[in-house]
């Protein structure tokens, strides 16, 4: 036996994974319905990326997705558009499915722990901040002021 094997064997088991909201049941019920159970199926898959990465690496730095989601969860304008993840950024847009049509920008959270702010057009590096809670405040300054944008369904989703 070698030192891989007694590793493998000394391995934690891992967290059971997380059951998803319907997405598809979410489409028959219109686009603001996609839009939350999108909501609650990026919070349940990445918190549970981040456990398993946990026991897996120990000690080891997870760049701040959860507390990201979190707090952009927590703003209604945020709350309203339909999040997705690219690459660890959180970006948001008011269509439910691809093409996106994204509004203000993203988030990125960095290894260092902390997060950097990009405006969509014309791209640009806005800032780098602390917190998850700043960096949401940031991309809320992005965001075109007056109506909310409607969020629309993609041509295949028929409601």
């Amino acid at each position: 036996m070698d030192a891989n094997d007694e590793t493998r064997d000394q391995q934690l088991p891992l967290p059971s994974r997380p059951v998803l909201p319907d997405i598809w049941a979410a489409r028959s019920r219109g686009p603001a319905d996609v839009v939350e159970a999108h909501w609650q199926s990026l919070r349940l898959s990445w918190q549970w990326r981040h456990a398993v990465h946990q026991i897996r690496t120990p000690g080891r730095p997870y760049p701040g997705i959860v507390p990201l989601l979190e707090a952009a969860a927590a703003q209604p304008r945020l709350r309203r558009l339909y999040p997705f993840t690219s690459h660890f950024a959180l970006l948001f847009s008011s269509s439910t499915s691809y093409p996106w049509t994204v509004h203000g920008g993203s988030i990125e959270p960095l290894h260092n722990g902390r997060f950097e702010v990009r405006r969509r057009s014309p791209f640009a590096v806005i800032g780098e901040v602390e917190t998850a809670e700043e960096a949401v405040a940031l991309l809320l300054e992005l965001l075109p002021a007056g109506p909310e944008p409607v969020i629309t369904a993609s041509a295949d989703e028929h409601v």
